[in-house]
């Protein structure tokens, strides 16, 4: 049976059980920058995490909660990412599990907590705390856009996402938000995002299920090729539907929704990447494995040159091909066939003859598709990046 939901709003909150809130604590020099999302019911969780080295003080934490495979609430702020802070950074970091706990009557191991902004800095503690008991008060079912908004950093919108299918006549529901739009790349991204689902899951079904969408998504996009020190994405699985997902059927509905909302909020990153004014989709089929089809289709969407000729809409073609000819995967570019925003431009080795203001109209679009087919084998990958404007490089030589 082909996979059926249907999108709703309410975002992380949509599920039955989870309550949000987003209140301002004063780290940042405006707006709301501490958020909470919080399960009245206990929940299996898992999560991914970034694979930087430098892996800030909030991931080491959240990592080490989650090795019992529960969790009941997420912290998170912006405007201190609290990465390379040293033991005082992690005790902080311990701290804001802490006071969280306390004041929502659970055990601190069940509390993950995330952070984004600048790296080196510690936290303002006072203000945190204030924060979390500010926002502890605020709890609401409705509260999932504010958490939305509080962990914005350069993001110009927040972002989320949420669906709902139906098993044995019951809703079962599938939310999330993230944030993030610059230094975004696998693995992960300069990215927070919280998921919850209201249906009952296995440990080890939640985590496999978590790994499959988070590598369909948010490790199927890059703004400027950069990993972050912070990268987390969480999900909790409280059961409040009343549903166990049991069947491989039952699964299959679960995933489905589970990629599609991580698929939204992984698009609408890239779609509100730092300066950006496109979203690019771009799809590497005909290859040998899909291993080899993702690697050309990084490299292509990681070229500065591209990116810069999609902000100009200047049908430069020569790029792409020359982005993918250098991307290590042995291919016979005599097969190659190119075509961008359903323009064929080049075929069995021979550039195609067209319309040049045509293909310049074409590129005007917000959304914008570049598909590259090898013709040596039956595997497919698809990634989104955005173009390269000058508005990204003022962002981030100002950022501190």
């Amino acid at each position: 049976m082909a996979p059926s939901f249907t999108e709703i709003g309410g975002g992380v909150t949509a599920p039955q059980g989870f309550q949000g809130a987003g209140v301002r604590c004063g780290i940042k020099q405006q707006g709301t920058d501490l958020a909470l999302v919080f399960s009245r019911h206990p929940a299996v969780a898992a999560g991914v995490f970034t694979t930087n080295l430098f892996k800030a003080a909030p991931v080491q934490v959240s990592q080490a909660h989650l090795a019992g495979g529960r969790a009941q609430a997420v912290v998170l702020n912006a405007g201190c990412a609290n990465a390379c802070t040293g033991p005082e950074g992690l005790a902080n970091a311990e701290r804001m599990t802490e006071v969280a706990a306390t004041a929502l009557g659970i055990r601190p191991e069940t509390v993950l907590v995330c952070s984004t902004g600048v790296i080196g800095v510690q936290l303002p503690m006072d203000k945190v705390e204030s924060g979390i008991a500010a926002a502890v008060d605020a709890l609401s079912a409705e509260g999932g856009a504010d958490a939305a908004r509080a962990i914005m950093t350069t993001d110009t919108v927040p972002k989320e996402a949420a669906v709902e299918f139906v098993v044995g006549g019951k809703a079962v529901r599938v939310g999330g938000m993230v944030k993030g739009v610059g230094m975004i790349a696998p693995n992960m991204a300069t990215m927070l995002c919280v998921l919850t689902t209201d249906a009952s899951l296995e440990a080890k079904d939640l985590e496999i299920s978590l790994r499959w969408a988070v590598d369909r998504s948010f490790n199927s996009i890059t703004v400027d090729g950069d990993t972050s020190t912070n990268d987390t994405c969480v999900i909790l699985a409280n059961g409040a539907s009343g549903v166990t997902l049991r069947t491989q059927e039952e699964m299959q509905e679960y995933q489905a929704a589970l990629g599609h909302v991580t698929a939204s909020l992984a698009k609408q990153m890239v779609m509100d990447g730092e300066g950006a004014t496109k979203l690019v989709e771009i799809t590497v089929q005909g290859a040998a494995s899909y291993e080899e089809a993702r690697q050309v289709a990084f490299t292509i969407a990681n070229s500065a040159l591209v990116k810069t000729a999609i902000f100009g809409e200047d049908p430069n073609w020569g790029r792409i091909l020359a982005a993918a000819g250098r991307a290590g995967v042995k291919f016979d570019p005599a097969q190659a066939e190119l075509t961008l925003c359903g323009l064929p431009l080049f075929r069995a080795g021979t550039p195609l003859a067209f319309d040049r203001s045509d293909a310049h109209k074409r590129l005007t679009a917000r959304e914008v598709s570049c598909v590259l087919d090898l013709h040596q084998g039956p595997l497919a990958a698809t990634v989104w990046t955005c173009d390269l404007s000058k508005d990204y490089v003022e962002i981030n030589a100002h950022y501190s």
